[in-house]
């Protein structure tokens, strides 16, 4: 985060002023496209306009991004197409964890949200109404375009904390966002506040009687949550069962995020694990999928019926060499930064992050965006986010 030393000119807010008067109303245009992994020129050049409005926002709004557009000498009035949209300034996303930026005033956030579990270095990102507005447009688009938007009455299974308790860790908030995606029957929460003991745990029994009661209802059935708790928690009830699986059917989905680590640091690989969970739950393994997102960026990317991460119209990833930062072909494994318009609170509009992947242009489902396939994370520290802790209450640590 750069010393905020200079204010930037009146010519300089000025011109800022002009590029979002222009724009104003881009971004809103773009997330009102409802085909969110359908990516032709007109959404290029939506997304480009869009970006042109959140930059000028940004830079109009906080003293810390005009330092940083200062110190990388680009600025608002310079974004003149696609092809420059990775010299957009960016934020290292490690930096959110120990400085707060806002680009509206105080009393305009709804939603504070934390980007751990329950101890650590935390990131707080602060949502508007805007913000909040925007991101439940863009996860409908997205898990629209994937099928999985229906008004069937649906049952939910969450292994993340009870966001009743923990209203401002990232995790529950994603997880209430994506109970939003069908008419819900019941929730449960399966790692639950211990009043007593003032600490979370995990709940096995809560979970066990959860499934029981949904199998008997016969309505549609969703799992979501770290892929540690689904594989350990699911062989342990099965288990107890005598290994008689469930049956929830053609309408169910689990959808995962987070590590794919065990609780024993074991790798789970993933295609023995969406086989495994499918038999568990007895739904089709094509319904296993896994997420990828941060709570920072927001922006939410599934796997199709392919297995595939999309990249959705209302974000761009850009893969940069870890040494010198360059901008690397698709093809080539990088770091990965993330730039998205639709952040009215905070100048998230680029992040450069610690996380390594790949991207390829296209995947034969059909969809016509761009696939991400995630290599893990760079360096040997590794940063203790809202799975990492999770999955310590899962272990009992």
């Amino acid at each position: 985060m750069p010393e905020v030393r200079d204010k930037a000119q009146p010519n300089q807010l000025k011109l800022a002023r002009k590029i979002l008067r222009k724009h104003r109303g881009s971004t809103d245009a773009l997330i009102g496209k409802k085909r969110g992994l359908h990516q032709e020129g007109r959404e290029r050049r939506a997304f480009l306009r869009a970006m042109q409005e959140a930059f000028a926002h940004h830079y109009l709004g906080s003293p810390s991004f005009q330092a940083l557009c200062a110190e990388q000498n680009f600025f608002p009035w310079n974004l003149h197409s696609e092809e420059q949209l990775p010299r957009i300034p960016y934020f290292f996303v490690t930096a959110l964890k120990y400085h707060q930026v806002r680009t509206v005033p105080e009393d305009q956030i709804v939603l504070t949200l934390k980007s751990s579990g329950t101890s650590g270095q935390t990131s707080a990102i602060s949502l508007d109404r805007t913000s909040l507005r925007r991101i439940k447009r863009v996860v409908s688009h997205i898990y629209d375009d994937l099928g999985m938007v229906n008004s069937r009455k649906t049952n939910y299974l969450c292994f993340t904390y009870d966001p009743e308790v923990a209203k401002d860790v990232g995790t529950a908030f994603s997880d209430k966002l994506l109970t939003g995606l069908t008419r819900v029957n019941h929730v449960c929460y399966a790692i639950v506040w211990d009043e007593e003991k003032k600490d979370w745990h995990l709940d096995v029994d809560r979970v066990a009687r959860a499934l029981e009661r949904f199998e008997q209802s016969g309505r549609p059935f969703r799992l979501l949550g770290f892929p540690a708790h689904t594989w350990s928690v699911l062989g342990e009830i099965v288990e107890r069962r005598g290994g008689k699986n469930f049956a929830f059917g053609p309408h169910s989905y689990v959808i995962t995020g987070g590590g794919w680590k065990n609780f024993d640091s074991q790798e789970i690989d993933k295609r023995v694990f969406r086989e495994q969970v499918g038999r568990w739950l007895g739904i089709p393994t094509r319904q296993v999928r896994d997420l990828y997102g941060m709570v920072e960026h927001g922006v939410p990317y599934c796997e199709c019926e392919r297995f595939n991460m999309h990249v959705p119209i209302y974000s761009r990833i850009v893969v940069r060499d870890p040494l010198t930062l360059e901008v690397l072909a698709p093809g080539e494994p990088g770091l990965l930064q993330f730039l998205t318009p639709y952040h009215h609170s905070f100048p998230a509009v680029s992040l450069l992050t610690t996380d390594r992947g790949v991207l390829y242009p296209e995947c034969r489902c059909g969809r016509k965006t761009p696939v991400l396939k995630l290599l893990g994370r760079a360096g040997v520290t590794k940063h203790k986010g809202c799975a990492i802790a999770a999955l310590k209450v899962g272990a009992g640590k």
